[in-house]
């Protein structure tokens, strides 16, 4: 029970990774705010978790949603100490220049501005309790980037000096901000990073990862709930890898 009485909100939490750290929030007795735009997600990772989850449907680059999930927290379980930033998409693999602006701007919105929206919001929460986690995702791709998948990989280092950057600015309130840099996992994105999802490429990408296997939802729920939990009060700014020594 490393979490109990803790409130955490976890974005994009109706699948993948997301869906991971909230079950082990739970399981470890925090109580948790399913933030998604998937409704069909989220409501069903709510319900399977039952009383401990909340689902709220958020599009996490729209400010006034981002208030309203962050206030859902505090509305149903009256407070608010820990806050995932796990939301993200990606672009399929392919020369920088044919990325269209469309999803360039989308790319920025979801894994870079969301980020910004959501600690102008929580910030200031934090700063009143005297206390808090901002976890972001981020991801290998911020450290060790793939050609063609340019826009996404510049877009995570973006998360992972944020995350940095935050950490030392809000030490001195009492706020930890961490980050996770998982390799590619099972999760809706993985055919997005892979083009296509067949053996022979499921192969390749397995190849550079020394551990031979994808992350997993469950990986990312262990790691996250350490880095939120009290036993790490002394760790801030670590963009921690989970990725089987992808980055070595």
């Amino acid at each position: 029970m490393r979490l109990e009485g803790k409130v955490a909100v976890v974005t994009g939490a109706g699948s993948g990774f997301g869906e991971g750290i909230a079950k082990k929030f739970i399981a470890e007795g925090a109580k948790v705010v399913i933030a998604d735009r998937d409704a069909v997600g989220g409501e069903r990772v709510a319900k399977a978790l039952g009383a401990s989850a909340r689902f709220v449907r958020v599009d996490v680059a729209n400010a006034a949603d981002v208030t309203a999930m962050l206030d859902a927290a505090q509305e149903h379980f009256g407070g608010l100490h820990i806050l995932v930033n796990n939301a993200g998409v990606s672009h399929t693999p392919q020369p920088l220049e044919g990325v269209t602006e469309d999803d360039f701007d989308r790319i920025l919105a979801i894994n870079v501005k969301a980020i910004y929206l959501a600690a102008k919001e929580v910030v200031p929460r934090f700063k009143i309790a005297k206390g808090g986690v901002i976890l972001n995702i981020a991801s290998t791709a911020g450290v060790s980037p793939r050609p063609r998948l340019t826009w996404y990989n510049a877009s995570k280092g973006w998360v992972i000096t944020a995350t940095r950057s935050m950490a030392v600015e809000l030490a001195p309130f009492g706020i930890r901000v961490v980050a996770l840099n998982p390799v590619a996992g099972e999760t809706p994105l993985l055919k997005t990073f892979m083009g296509e999802d067949t053996p022979e490429v499921r192969a390749k990408f397995i190849a550079t990862i020394p551990i031979g296997r994808f992350s997993t939802p469950e990986d990312l729920g262990n790691a996250a709930c350490f880095l939120c939990s009290d036993e790490a009060s002394m760790i801030t700014g670590v963009a921690m890898e989970v990725d089987g020594g992808r980055c070595i």
